[in-house]
């Protein structure tokens, strides 16, 4: 019977790039046709290419990840799929960065034990590092938060005549669309900012009509 090898590569959004996981599955002689990437969450395992993935799995297959993370980061998610992948569909598992993790090696009882004793606690050291970094960033930003900082992203600079628009929209010289268009703005986005914009307490007079 012959056996194929597969990679499955995951990022946990589409900002982050996947290149280093790929390229560390195509140096061990996966084919490129083999390696399948999901770019969202590990929090379950309702992802696309996975699932594609498990439909081509057979007996014997081997599965190579670059870290257990790449499966979940769910404990008793990691668990049940192992279990699911090792005993109900017969493949074995690689993962690159711990050699223990290889159910090639050790097909006897203790080399079984040993594996899925070292997969229950890499797995719990996972989820255990992804709620520390979810309270670590909660802590964070409460901290910021009570220094004033402003979080997320910049509001966009006004133009440079914003204020002079805004002074003759305000005094009903001008249309919010004449005035939007004096500023370069289109005319939603300029009653936006004006009604989020408060003057300089030294331009309360116009400086021109």
């Amino acid at each position: 019977m012959s056996v194929n090898t597969f990679g499955y590569v995951r990022v946990s959004d589409s900002d982050q790039n996947e290149a280093r996981q790929v390229s560390a599955l195509q140096k061990i002689g996966i084919p490129k046709k083999n390696i399948y990437i999901d770019k969202q969450s590990g929090k379950d395992f309702n992802r696309p290419r996975y699932k594609a993935m498990l439909k081509r799995l057979k007996k014997n297959d081997v599965l190579y990840v670059t870290s257990i993370d790449r499966l979940g980061r769910n404990y008793q998610e990691i668990q049940s799929q192992w279990i699911s992948l090792t005993h109900k569909v017969g493949i074995d598992i690689v993962v690159l960065d711990m050699p223990l993790l290889d159910t090639r090696r050790g097909k006897d009882l203790i080399g079984t034990f040993i594996a899925d004793l070292v997969l229950q606690v890499l797995s719990f050291v996972a989820q255990t590092e992804r709620e520390n970094i979810r309270r670590r960033q909660a802590e964070g930003i409460a901290v910021a938060k009570s220094r004033g900082v402003r979080l997320g992203r910049p509001p966009n600079e006004l133009p440079v005549n914003f204020h002079e628009a805004y002074m003759l929209w305000k005094s009903g010289n001008a249309s919010a669309a004449k005035a939007a268009k004096i500023c370069g703005m289109n005319p939603s986005t300029f009653r936006y900012q004006a009604q989020r914009y408060k003057p300089p307490s030294d331009r309360l007079k116009m400086p021109f009509l």
